[in-house]
């Protein structure tokens, strides 16, 4: 009889892999995805691209709200899976990852033991890193600390951000995954342990650590806008007397005079320039507050930067 796996998974990321999974032959006994929810200001019911995917595929689906359900877990047991694959989706108690014969395997997108956590992908590029990747282990009780089966790096090029990445990882990652699948299910597999010391990390990333200071030097504000980019993306106010407005930076191009010009405004020849410790960042991507997202040149027909000063 042949193997078979349950795949989880909710995101966009997810759904390359599965595809991968599928196309290679890796049969897929259910998804496991998040549950519906009402979203956008109609809250109208949403489903997880995982999960329209799965339907479009006719895979057997399961959303659960809690996975210590226990008619959740009998009928998880049911599919007799040998192996669960995680990518992209929540924590997992033991009684569900624990439960295959062969295991339960997730690919992350960073090279594994660094940037454990749940924001690799842009942690790696904030950090000026020049590679990151992806690793695909076996899940145990810690989270990101199993043995490790495969990995693969690619380049971060300097004009690269953290949506750039994040589609280079999920396409690399797709074919690792797939490749280490046939290897468990070959029994040819084996898993490193990870070596804990002088770890980075990859926490969360909340509202309050994408604002910009104007105070640090040029690249490491430069390498925080592209690894914030384009989400949760990286913010700082303007400031007008007692006015301020909030700015979303998408994309800029870096210029070092190494002069602190640190939280000044200045506007030549149809640019805009905000002021670093050493030097500016030149606009081009941005979304003003109360406007849609848009080049620097259409936000200049009609919002006037030299009446304003970084806050």
């Amino acid at each position: 009889m042949s193997k078979k796996a349950i795949f989880m998974g909710t995101p966009d990321f997810a759904v390359e892999s599965l595809r991968q999974l599928i196309e290679d032959g890796i049969e897929i006994a259910a998804v496991i995805t998040a549950p519906d929810r009402k979203s956008g200001r109609g809250q109208k019911i949403s489903m997880s691209a995982v999960k329209q995917f799965a339907l479009e595929h006719q895979l057997p689906i399961l959303q659960p709200e809690k996975f210590k359900n226990d008619e959740f877990l009998s009928e998880l047991k049911s599919y007799n899976a040998d192996l669960f694959i995680v990518v992209a989706f929540r924590m997992l108690p033991e009684v569900v990852w624990a439960m295959p014969e062969l295991g339960t395997i997730n690919l992350h997108g960073s090279l594994l033991p660094n940037y454990r956590g749940a924001a690799p992908i842009n942690w790696a590029v904030i950090n000026g890193e020049k590679e990151t990747g992806v690793t695909t282990f076996f899940i145990e009780k810690e989270i990101d600390t199993g043995k490790i089966i495969d990995r693969e790096a690619i380049a971060i090029k300097n004009i690269d951000n953290a949506g750039t990445i994040h589609d280079k990882l999920m396409v690399v990652g797709a074919h690792l995954l797939s490749k280490t699948v046939k290897s468990i299910f070959k029994g040819t597999a084996t898993g490193l342990a990870q070596d804990n010391s002088n770890l980075k990390h990859a926490p969360k990333i909340f509202k309050g650590d994408c604002k910009i200071d104007w105070t640090l030097d040029t690249i490491t504000i430069y390498n925080k806008i592209r690894g914030l980019s384009p989400y949760p993306t990286a913010w700082t106010e303007l400031k007008q007397n007692d006015s301020k407005k909030s700015i979303k930076l998408f994309d800029t191009t870096q210029l070092i005079d190494n002069k602190n010009n640190s939280n000044t405004i200045k506007v030549e020849e149809k640019q805009v320039f905000f002021g670093t410790s050493n030097g500016w960042l030149i606009l081009k991507d941005v979304q003003l507050e109360g406007k849609k997202r848009m080049e620097i040149s259409a936000l200049m027909n009609g919002f006037d930067f030299e009446k304003w000063v970084l806050s």
